[in-house]
């Protein structure tokens, strides 16, 4: 039903386009502007018709969602989503409450029914620790609604209602969104039901956001306020692209900046949930971080892209299949990496147990490496990288032996290396952030074990203005350029 109105809505638009450039091309020819003008206000109002199918089309799908949920007062709403919406938002829907006392915490947001019994997609954070969910249609009808499973790492979460003849989106691809596409974002504002917004994609593939351990966001301008998290995100053709997650606020309210969850990503979470009861992810067993332009330079890389690995974790998929610390993974399965995020996403997306070829830089060569995905545990093995360093005296760093004391007291019983004792404030070595009790590894290229060869690699390292070096800090290992250049 919903394909065939689809079908017949395009095939509208294109005879009113078609029959607007005609009486365009007219006016050309007979110099009355009259026909472009009449062919301008076809356009728009072509144009509004498309966005009044698409809320025909979609509205009735897109629910309000209330829940309710005793805490006591000193539990805080978390701060990634009171930066992004701003204390007098929380202020005015939950009050300044005394701490200690238990009080009935209400929150609001959106969703959007996906199947005909009933599945419905929306935020974790819209249903987090709820007791009670409410779900209102836009025909007026309320179901109580239960959890089918939640997925805190990509702020999803699938919810189930029980009802008859209930309307439903189709699902798009977001992998084929493009800057300047229209965007239409439908929701519940402030509480204000089936609110229609429409702006542009800004961006795609938003990371480093702080708001969630996958991120691979739609940005838009689309007006999006508190309320519509959860709700859809649809192109020109009617298709959800995405979920409506959070804005970037000073203020609390729209400043022209939200973003979206991928609907790729939204659909193979809930899949997950819906068959699995939990989110079964792809796990390559590396610790890994940005490749930067010094990092570039000091591993003769011509650009800097792909991901560095700073190290393999054993018994991993990738120790297993032989990628080795200091390769820089440009390719997975076909698919192009251009940082950390990127080839996190790709992983987690990939089937656990599939065989894939992943294309490294190894000692300025590239390499390709079969490796079989290994499934990431339940908490997972996050990747992630800091900047650190380590100097002789004009780099600012002094180091010590590290003995079995040291080594127990900062967990590097099993380690080899040396141990930075002080780093200088200003100098090169605190500018690539390097910290007391980083456990030094290798200085390019050559392993550290002791503090003769500390000292025999500072000296070749000489009069250079720079160095690459490997360093462990707590579980992380990573590479570190450390530069003297002004």
């Amino acid at each position: 039903m919903m394909e065939t109105a689809t079908f017949q809505k395009h095939v509208s638009i294109t005879i009113a386009i078609a029959l607007a450039c005609v009486i365009l091309v007219a006016g050309v020819f007979t110099g009355h502007s009259v026909y472009a003008e009449n062919a301008t206000k076809q356009q728009l109002e072509n144009l509004s018709q498309a966005f009044r199918d698409i809320v025909k089309d979609v509205g009735p799908a897109v629910v309000y969602i209330s829940t309710e949920q005793t805490v006591k007062s000193r539990q805080r709403t978390p701060e990634q989503f009171r930066e992004f919406f701003g204390d007098e938002f929380f202020r005015r829907f939950f009050g300044d409450v005394p701490q200690g006392r238990e009080y009935k915490q209400r929150g609001l947001g959106s969703g959007f029914i996906t199947s005909k019994d009933g599945y419905i997609l929306t935020n974790n954070h819209v249903v987090e620790a709820a007791d009670k969910i409410k779900v209102t249609l836009s025909d007026k009808r309320e179901f109580t609604a239960k959890v089918v499973g939640t997925d805190p790492k990509t702020d999803v979460a699938v919810i189930k209602i029980d009802g008859e003849n209930l309307p439903i989106v189709t699902l798009g691809d977001s992998d084929t969104v493009e800057v300047g596409d229209w965007a239409i974002a439908i929701g519940n504002p402030y509480g204000l039901s089936q609110t229609v917004t429409a702006g542009i994609i800004s961006a795609e593939g938003r990371s480093n956001i702080g708001l969630n351990d996958y991120e691979d966001f739609i940005q838009t301008d689309a007006a999006i306020n508190p309320g519509n998290s959860g709700g859809p995100l649809v192109n020109i053709d009617g298709e959800v692209i995405g979920i409506n997650t959070a804005i970037f606020s000073r203020s609390g309210g729209y400043q022209g900046i939200g973003f979206a969850i991928p609907v790729n990503m939204a659909k193979s979470v809930q899949e997950s949930l819906i068959t699995e009861g939990k989110v079964v992810r792809g796990w390559l067993g590396v610790m890994i971080q940005t490749v930067t332009p010094e990092i570039a330079k000091g591993f003769g890389l011509d650009e800097a892209t792909g991901t560095l690995v700073g190290d393999v974790l054993k018994g991993g998929p990738a120790e297993k299949s032989g990628i080795q610390r200091g390769d820089v993974i440009i390719s997975f399965d076909g698919q192009a990496v251009d940082g950390p995020n990127s080839l996190k996403n790709i992983v987690a997306a990939t089937d656990v147990g599939k065989k894939v070829d992943v294309v490294v830089i190894r000692n300025g060569k590239k390499k390709t490496i079969t490796v079989k995905v290994g499934e990431q545990a339940a908490e997972g093995m996050q990747a992630r990288a800091e900047t650190s360093s380590e100097a002789v005296t004009k780099f600012g760093i002094s180091v010590q032996t590290l003995t079995p004391d040291i080594a127990e007291q900062l967990g590097y019983d099993e380690e080899k290396g040396v141990v930075i004792s002080n780093v200088e404030q200003g100098s090169p070595a605190a500018d690539a952030g390097l910290r007391r009790g980083d456990l030094i590894k290798e200085i390019n290229k050559t392993e550290i074990e002791s503090l003769g060869d500390y000292k025999k690699a500072m000296d070749e390292v000489g009069e250079e203005k720079s160095f690459l070096a490997l360093i462990k800090r707590g579980e992380n290992t990573l590479y570190v350029v450390v530069s003297a250049e002004e």
